[in-house]
């Protein structure tokens, strides 16, 4: 990990003594929805353990999708570092639905991976990775997590500490097994990089980087190795048959139930996607229905029995967590649910096309289900390391290579595989070479099914210790001392490891198998002109001066490029195996001056230049030499194995950090030789092999920093290898017949093509072709003495890639890179194989995506045994045997035939070619942009097809007409027979410009013209004959016969048994329906199955019209209206831009091939496009019938939007924006616009959806655009929909500019069909076929609005041909900010009229439908029997009666309180009075209000007319007591009772279905009594009986019979007297006198008397008993 800052300070600089190990200071955090919480931070370490729980509260579901786990590097003084980052996708570890369950995860490890692991303090290009942004391109670490979700109220503690037990509970998944990763490198080629010796390193986790020494070393990377150039393109690494092999050991829980899961699903979706290919293969076959069914059945029985098998559970040691439980049941229910979804369709049986979508889409639910979340072993990555350098990377996750002794096996274990490796990061978007192609074997399991792996093996597995000899010059000797030598006198490959042969001792299990010996490298034995058939020599004569002197021989004189000394031009030696083909001479092609010198000031600085200079004290010349390759190659490369040999197998360099070489030269200062000694195991177990060596005293060495070589020299891993004793001989041949659709490179928007095919160590070039975009090479490149090493059978099941490249040649600078492709040849092993390779076309594939096609096919041919190599031992070479005999004594094919030096594709491979006619159709071109800043007026456009090229003529002006004058050309081209192999048409535009400029503004191609064929001959024109019956017709509408045939009942001659009576119009006077209240919307509300809004117009039976869902020209039966012409577009741009190609303008036209007779003398069938119309612009008049959208995207803060419209048509353009629809997504416009135009200069309408703004500008919500040129041209009629029947009045009145008879007559004649005839007016023949008017109007009631009989007749015909009818569209709105996303749907039509057809129909009238006012006029009268709430100081049961109203948007209403209502009656004469907007089609009420008081408009709402009555309990304290309610629709409202008596329950629809409601704008007044009530727990109660008045007046009625609410004046209709209440009926407040008098005397007056009367006698005898005794002693005493 990243250390410290002020460590790196002293590292960059070297100063201080720095710490063995620097480690970070590690925290995590925790992220979702917006919201973080961190851990605390651990201070230096690798292995931090935080057992700290963090809890972060938010609200599910979320729109996140994303769980991010990021690991920081806490630093004291600079930001904190991104160690790296671990996504966990919510959707893969939680399930909505009623199964669902909420996120859930582990325990488990989440593996974190980023960019590489070198530490860098000034950081990488690439530390973006550390983010999880990009694929991550190295293993970063993982942590021990579990994931919990709880559906509780936020923590109060974000981070508190693990409790012990969870901790305790938690360390059993942490338990390991140990797993062996093997990898077998079989060939490297196509590296690119070879400035130094190239090694591969593969890795999993920590186990096998080079960087991690906390670890044990493996024989993770192969032996650094220098490419070797193939002679033509490509560098490869010459392992021969010694090719490396790699074992890394590791340590990983035990999940291979989760990983056997994702390989048994992965397998069924693979098996399914092969027997797709199949399947579709057949339907392009043409096979029988029932064969494709047998098929499809049989792929489903096969499919059924693979998802009845049970899925892997944890066994013994393995361990499962919840997520594991659910992730299972939920997979076995979606297995379940395959197999029912599969049973239905069997039993529907439908289409095999039908059968096919749906098993994909079983496929794509199968695939979903093959993640795993808690996959926890990581991935292994491959880096290609040149020199010390990382330069690519493959990542492979571990489930594609994991062994199951169950047979679950990942589907590249143990199998040959052809990987290539990427850039990492964002060099990756940037480069287009493949960095390197490995093909290599993997193996990935358990240490104890290692075994499974050495079955594999056809070759045997050599284990080798290594170590290097190293030596330095000094004074002409080569010694092992001295101030060069940096190096120990044995090291590893680095030099880094002192390695002395002596020090290696075998490991427990391991014994040596021989003595040491010299290994060269094979790369030694190739020079620089490796590969080449022609190579030139060069050096540079090198003259100095002092200023302002004469110039003269340098000290260094003879010198190369890079300055470095060289011997003398004549001391240069030719190699053997070459001759020279010319003289030494000066290179003169450079910028030199004329004697061939060019100037510096310094030679050593360079920034030569061509022009002498005073102050010039350097020059130089090149001097060059060709010679050309006149032995074999392989007799070449044998003596320079035999030079190699008798070197001793030394490699020389000027230094050692410098790329070594085989031939010592005089600047070489430093050797080396690698020595190897070959081990063998001694047991049946094999072990660990890692050689341990101690700190040994030397005089090599340098003991200054041993405390650093004690740690981490300590241990070294031995090399290992596959040395094959089966190698095989082999010939490609590579047929590359041609390419389609490639991408223009040049300015002329073509591009100069050739092809790189490369296959193992070879690769080989095509011809260039000059300026073409589809190259026909037809040409066959033939690869000899290809070694391919083990059984021959084994490369014939899995044969190495073939790679082909394109680029486009530039005479300047490199060849643009087009497009590549990667194929598997067909492997032959005896010419006794009949199979017949077949060209197939290849995707080409760069940067930006789909670059073209390549037709071609490669065949390998078994040629025989490989020599032996130079490593193989006369012992080893006698043991060497072919793996099969099948090709011994038999010759190699015959070569094909040649052209010009070139082998050609042979026949039977290549293509049949045809004489083909194409027709093509020129119409014109339409919104041309500017180019290179002018406007493009004149174009033309020249036409590809194959070998053919043709142009068109020049539209003259495109803005006055932009036809062509002669819209049609014909072509006489030889074309391949098969569709398949038919090549593209490539349209190129060019503008004719002024002074014979002619640049090409764009292009287009057409992939294929596969669409456009049709038969050689043209169908003749109508026939009739009485005894063939036959209809024959233009072969695009050959179905109308058929069409018409299917809707008559009569004779094909006109013979009807019945008599036809041709009535007359005026037969019966049928008088019109009222028309109020029916409109246009209720029939657009008739088709859209909402009858409750046009009841009226339903009851009339008129027509309905044709709503599609999406636009009109993507409804099937009318192909996009390109039956006349089609659009292109055309693109300018070319291949390396990376902004892509834009589109410049749009070419009108169209094609027509067909087979042409093989006699070029005989004569031409007649053409298929003639009779074109007038190609000049025509005037129109343009009708836009604007209905409403739906669904629109919201544009404003309150989550809506404020609508309106803008058309635009040329440069008329037309805004409602002062009829913005506010606070809406759905809003109706209802507007009809209307243009004049002329067309095709104005054929695009535009028509835009805004949202109004008050202060800023508007924003456009969503377009669309209609091109009314096709609709015009269409021969479907499209320019205005036929009505179903002929009205010529009323609200579906005939509006086309033309009767139903001239559009028919018109038909028939555009479709060479005899002009219709008419038997009186109720009968006519069309196509040979008698249409009566009985047949279409038998079932019909009649109309007063129908049109005369034969134009009613002529209407139904052409509602049977193919012509658009009547219709809406519906058309998506799309934004150019998000194109991809849908912004909403627009309800339209367009209608097109022609000036020359005559006046157009009038206009439909589409107004949004004004809602009337009204007025609600409801007068209580009384109610009865309601319900006593409460008990007053007396004890009696009373209410305090009152009653609320209301309507939907208006405000409530209610009585004055009837007070101590003792028997439930209430006494009011109260009046409530509702104004309110009502629509009677729709039958809703219209509610406009101001959502809040700042609201700019109102808002509307559509309701049900509801008026509510409730009746309460008026309380003073406490709050008011709900007694009960009642709902009345004003459309249906239930009849009121006449008495009170009779009101109850039953007279409400909510409970009597019987019950008679009538409509109170029907009815205008109810007068009677309805029930309240109340629901308790689920049963309505009465709770009383209101008596009122409910009547509705118009708005006008309201102003002729004012009134007013409650009593107030005016009180009129009916004038309201005070309510005649019983006198206690009072608020007791207001009376506390009346109150005693009304309440408590009525109530205890005798009580009040009685206690009265006592109080008074008991006073009485108080006084008496008082004054008693004072008047009592007097007397006695007086007595």
């Amino acid at each position: 990990m990243d250390s410290a800052m002020m460590e790196g300070v002293k590292k960059f600089f070297g100063v201080g003594k720095q710490k063995p190990k620097e480690l970070s200071d590690p925290y995590m955090t925790f992220s979702f929805a917006g919201q973080t919480v961190s851990t605390k931070v651990l201070y230096e370490t690798y292995s931090p353990e935080f057992n700290q729980e963090l809890k972060l509260a938010f609200k599910f579901p979320s729109v996140a999708e994303n769980l991010t786990l990021r690991m920081f590097d806490w630093d004291r003084i600079s930001a904190h570092d991104i160690i790296a980052s671990g996504i966990v996708s919510v959707s893969q570890i939680s399930r909505s639905g009623d199964d669902g369950y909420l996120p859930t995860f582990g325990p488990c490890y989440v593996n974190f991976y980023g960019s590489t692991r070198e530490f860098s303090e000034l950081g990488g290009d690439n530390e973006y990775l550390n983010k999880g942004n990009g694929e991550g391109v190295a293993y970063r670490g993982r942590i021990l997590v579990e994931l919990k979700t709880n559906l509780e109220e936020k923590a109060e503690v974000d981070v508190v500490d693990c409790d012990p037990e969870d901790v305790t509970r938690i360390s059993k998944y942490m338990r390991r097994h140990r797993f062996m990763l093997n990898v077998a490198f079989l060939e490297a080629t196509m590296i690119c990089d070879t400035d130094a010796p190239v090694e591969f390193e593969v890795s999993i986790g920590t186990y096998g980087n080079k960087l991690d020494d906390t670890v044990m070393p493996t024989a993770s990377c192969t032996q650094p190795t220098n490419a070797v150039f193939d002679g033509c393109r490509y560098n490869f690494l010459p392992w021969e048959n010694k090719r490396p092999c790699i074992s890394v050991e590791s340590f990983w829980e035990d999940i291979s139930f989760r990983i056997d899961t994702i390989n048994i699903l992965l397998g069924i979706v693979d098996m399914m996607e092969s027997r797709f290919l199949k399947i579709k293969t057949a339907q392009k076959a043409n096979l029988p229905e029932i064969e494709i069914k047998s098929m499809l059945y049989s792929l489903m029985d096969e499919l059924a029995v693979k998802l009845k098998q049970p899925l892997p559970r944890a066994t013994g040691s393995q361990l499962s967590n919840e997520l594991d439980k659910l992730q299972l049941l939920n997979r076995e229910t979606e297995m379940a649910g395959i197999i029912e979804d599969m049973e239905k369709v069997r039993l529907r049986d439908p289409e095999p096309a039908e059968i096919l979508t749906e098993l994909s889409t079983l496929a794509e639910t199968l695939k979903a289900q093959a993640v795993e979340p808690q996959n926890s072993i990581p991935d292994v990555f491959i880096w290609m390391l040149v020199g010390n350098k990382r330069t690519a990377y493959y990542r492979l996750p571990v489930h594609h290579i994991i062994y199951s002794p169950d047979g679950h096996s990942g589907k590249y274990c143990a199998k040959e595989m052809t990987v290539v490796l990427k850039h990492p990061g964002q060099k990756a978007h940037r480069e287009w070479q493949i960095p390197a192609k490995l093909r290599l074997k993997f193996w990935f399991g358990k240490k104890q099914f290692e075994e499974e792996w050495t079955k594999c093996q056809t070759d045997d597995v050599v284990v080798m210790a290594e170590t290097y000899e190293n030596q330095v010059a000094l004074l002409g000797k080569w010694v092992t001392r001295g101030p060069a030598m940096t190096r120990p006198k044995f090291s590893d490959s680095t030099g880094k490891l002192k390695l002395k042969k002596e020090s290696f001792f075998p490991p427990a299990g391991w014994e040596w198998a021989g003595d040491w010996h010299v290994s060269p490298e094979l790369s030694l034995i190739y020079n620089r002109d490796a590969g080449h058939k022609s190579f030139i020599e060069d050096v540079y004569e090198l003259q100095t001066r002092i200023p302002a002197g004469p110039w003269h021989m340098a000290k260094v004189f003879w010198t190369d490029a890079l300055n470095d000394t060289m011997p003398a031009k004549e001391e240069v030696e030719l190699p053997e195996g070459w001759e020279w083909d010319n003289d030494w001479s000066v290179d003169m092609n450079r910028g030199v001056d004329d004697e061939g010198f060019e100037y510096c000031v310094e030679s050593t600085i360079g920034g030569f230049g061509p022009v002498e200079k005073t102050y010039h004290l350097s020059r130089r010349r090149r001097w060059i030499r060709q010679r050309t390759m006149v032995a074999e190659s392989n007799a070449i490369k044998e003596k320079d194995q035999e030079a190699l040999k008798a070197s001793e197998g030394w490699e020389y360099a000027p230094l050692f950090n410098m790329k070594f070489h085989g031939k010592e030269s005089k600047m070489d200062l430093v050797r080396r030789r690698r020595w190897h000694r070959k081990m063998k195991a001694t047991g049946k177990e094999s072990k660990p092999c890692t050689f341990s060596f101690g700190d040994e005293d030397g005089d090599d060495s340098d003991d200054s920093d041993a405390e650093e070589k004690a740690k981490a020299g300590c241990l070294a891993a031995p090399r290992m290898f596959l040395e094959s004793t089966q190698v095989n001989k082999y010939q490609l041949r590579a047929y590359i017949y041609q390419a389609r659709s490639l991408m223009a490179a040049d300015d002329n928007a073509r591009s100069d093509p050739y092809a790189v095919v490369g296959f193992g160590t070879q690769s080989q070039l095509t011809r260039v072709l000059d300026k073409t975009l589809s190259p026909m090479w037809d040409q066959t490149l033939i690869f000899d003495e290809i070694t391919l090493y083990g059984p021959a059978e084994l490369v014939a099941q899995n044969p190495p890639e073939v790679v082909i490249e394109v680029f486009d040649k530039d005479l300047i600078g490199k060849d643009e890179f087009l497009g590549r492709t990667i194929c598997k040849p067909m492997v032959k092993l005896s010419m006794s194989d009949e199979r017949t390779c077949v060209l197939q076309w290849h995707e080409l594939i760069n940067r930006r995506g789909n670059a073209g096609e390549m037709l071609a096919s490669f065949e390998l041919l078994l040629a025989g045994q490989a020599a032996s190599l130079m490593d193989l031992t006369d012992t080893e070479t006698d043991a060497m045997q072919p793996t099969s005999q099948l090709m011994n004594g038999e010759d190699l094919p015959f070569a094909p035939p040649k052209r010009n030096d070139l082998y050609i594709v042979p026949t039977g491979i290549r293509p049949v070619m045809r004489r083909t006619a194409v027709e093509i159709l020129c119409w014109g071109m339409r919104n041309m942009k500017r180019y290179q800043l002018l406007s493009i007026t004149s174009p033309s456009v020249e036409f590809e097809i194959g070998d053919a090229v043709i142009q068109s003529p020049i539209i003259k002006n495109t803005k006055k007409n932009p036809n062509f004058s002669n819209a049609l050309l014909f072509v006489d081209t030889m074309l391949p027979k098969e569709e398949y192999f038919m090549p593209p048409v490539n349209l190129r535009v060019r503008d004719h410009r002024a002074f014979g400029r002619k640049p090409t503004v764009g292009m287009h191609v057409i992939r294929s013209l596969e669409k456009y064929m049709v038969s050689s001959t043209p169908q003749p024109t109508y026939i009739t004959a009485s005894n063939t019956d036959q209809v024959l017709m233009d072969e695009s509408f050959q179905a109308i016969a058929a069409s018409v045939d299917g809707i008559t009942n009569g004779s094909p001659n006109g013979d009807n048994p019945e008599t036809i009576v041709d009535m007359p119009d005026e037969q019966k006077a049928l008088q019109p329906p009222d028309l109020e209240d029916i409109d246009w919307w209720c029939k657009y509300y008739t088709s859209i199955g909402e009858e409750d809004k046009a009841l009226k117009y339903v009851e009339m039976g008129l027509d309905s019209v044709m709503i599609y869902d999406g636009p009109l020209e993507s409804v099937p039966e009318f192909d996009g209206f390109t039956d006349f012409c089609d659009t292109f577009e055309i693109f300018t741009g070319d291949a390396d831009d990376d902004e892509g190609q834009e589109v410049i303008g749009e070419f009108k036209g169209g094609f027509k091939v067909y087979e042409l007779p093989e006699d070029p003398n005989a004569p031409l069938p007649p053409k298929h496009l003639d009779a074109l119309p007038n190609p000049d612009p025509e005037e129109c008049v343009v009708r836009v019938y604007l209905i409403q959208a739906y669904d629109l995207q919201p544009a404003d803060p309150n989550g809506l939007a404020d609508p309106y419209l803008e058309v635009t048509l040329g440069k008329k353009s037309i805004s409602l924006r002062d009829s913005y629809k506010p606070n809406t997504l759905n809003p109706i416009f209802g507007e009809m616009l209307e243009f004049k135009c002329h067309i095709p200069l104005q054929k695009d309408l535009k028509i835009v959806v805004k949202d109004y703004d008050l202060l800023t500008s508007d924003d456009p919500i969503g377009e669309t655009i209609i091109d009314l040129e096709n609709r015009y041209l269409s021969q479907y009629r499209a320019n205005c929909g036929v009505h179903s029947v002929y009205y010529t009045s009323g609200p579906c009145q005939w509006r086309d500019a033309c009767k139903p008879t001239e559009i028919l007559e018109a038909f028939c004649k555009r479709h060479r069909l005899e002009a219709p005839v008419y038997g009186g007016n109720t009968q006519v023949t069309v196509a040979g076929r008698r249409h009566t008017l009985r047949e279409y109007e038998q079932n019909k009631e009649p109309s007063p609005f129908w049109g005369p009989t034969k134009e009613r007749l002529a209407c139904y015909v052409l509602n049977r041909l193919p012509m658009v009818k009547e219709h809406i569209e519906t058309r998506i709105l799309r934004n150019k900010l998000q194109p991809a996303f849908d912004q909403g749907k627009l309800q339209c039509w367009v209608d097109i009229f022609p000036k020359s057809l005559g006046p157009p129909g009038p206009p439909v009238d589409i107004s949004a439908r004004i809602p009337k006012r009204y007025e609600l006029r409801v007068v209580i009268w009384n109610t009865t029997e309601v319900v006593l709430d409460e008990t007053n100081l007396m004890g009696e049961q009373m209410s305090d009666i009152y009653v609320k109203g209301w309507l939907p948007g208006t405000k409530k209403q209610k009585t004055d309180v009837h007070y101590r209502s003792l028997d439930g009656d209430g006494n009011f004469n109260w009046r409530f009075v509702f104004p309110f907007e009502y629509l009677p089609a729709e039958q809703v009420l219209v509610d406009k209000k101001k959502e809040h008081f700042w609201s700019l408009d109102e808002t509307e709402e559509r309701t049900q007319p509801i008026f509510t009555v409730q009746v309460w309990d008026n309380d003073f304290i406490s709050a008011d007591d709900f007694l009960g309610s009642l709902e009345l629709n004003l459309n249906c409202m239930p009849k009121p009772a006449k008495t009170a008596k009779a009101c109850k329950l039953t007279q409400l629809p909510d409970f009597n279905n019987q019950a008679k409601c009538v409509s109170l704008f029907e009815q205008k007044k109810l007068n009677g009594f309805w029930p309240v009530y109340e629901t308790v727990q689920g049963q309505p109660q009465l709770q009383g009986k209101v008596e009122m008045e409910i009547e509705i007046v118009t708005a006008k009625e309201a102003e002729e019979r004012p009134t007013a609410s409650a009593r107030d004046e005016p009180n009129m209709h009916p004038k309201l007297d005070p309510p005649n209440r019983p006198a206690t009926s009072f608020f007791f407040l207001s009376n506390p006198f009346k109150s005693c008098k009304h309440i408590i005397w009525r109530n205890y007056k005798w009580r009040i008397i009685i206690a009265l009367l006592t109080l008074l006698l008991i006073a009485i005898i108080v006084v008496f008993i008082y004054s008693f005794p004072k008047e009592i002693w007097p007397a006695i005493f007086k007595g």
